[in-house]
């Protein structure tokens, strides 16, 4: 990530009652199941190069966003299973048009208690200048999608 004053990083904590291996399987291995989880907020996302759950991978994803349909093409730069961890970058798409760069990393750990996860996301970009705003909204979709693909999860055991 670049060092200026246009690179930021937002971070957010979910709590599921998924296990960590179930929510990062999703991501990693199954994105093109995530839109049954919550159609209203992803309508598809499908394999463009690669394959699922491996580095290099291109993936296109279609999403509503602040009310408005989106696009997103993304690589696959990182999956660590061992850590329940996999990592995109946006190479393509809406959030292009405000945003230099968009890193956006996914991994689940299980709570201290032992029941169930806590999925931490971050997103790490910079804006093109100044006059963008923060994606905070952006935030609070990836946390109800997290919500959302909990319940699907934890609804089959």
């Amino acid at each position: 990530m670049a060092s200026s004053a246009l690179a930021h990083k937002l971070e957010v904590d979910v709590e599921i009652k998924a296990s960590p291996e179930q929510f990062h399987d999703m991501f990693a291995n199954k994105p093109h199941h995530v839109h049954h989880t919550c159609y209203d907020k992803i309508q598809s996302c499908d394999l463009h190069e690669g394959e699922w759950g491996q580095v290099g991978t291109i993936v296109h994803w279609n999403y509503v966003h602040d009310g408005k349909a989106k696009k997103a093409k993304e690589v696959v730069e990182a999956v660590d299973p061992d850590k329940n961890l996999i990592t995109f970058r946006v190479i393509e798409g809406d959030l292009m048009e405000e945003y230099k760069s968009f890193v956006i990393t996914i991994q689940a750990s299980p709570k201290s208690d032992g029941n169930g996860s806590v999925v931490h996301w971050t997103l790490e970009y910079e804006k093109l200048h100044e006059g963008i705003d923060h994606p905070e909204t952006l935030l609070e979709f990836v946390r109800d999608v997290s919500k959302d693909i909990d319940a699907h999860l934890t609804q089959q055991n």
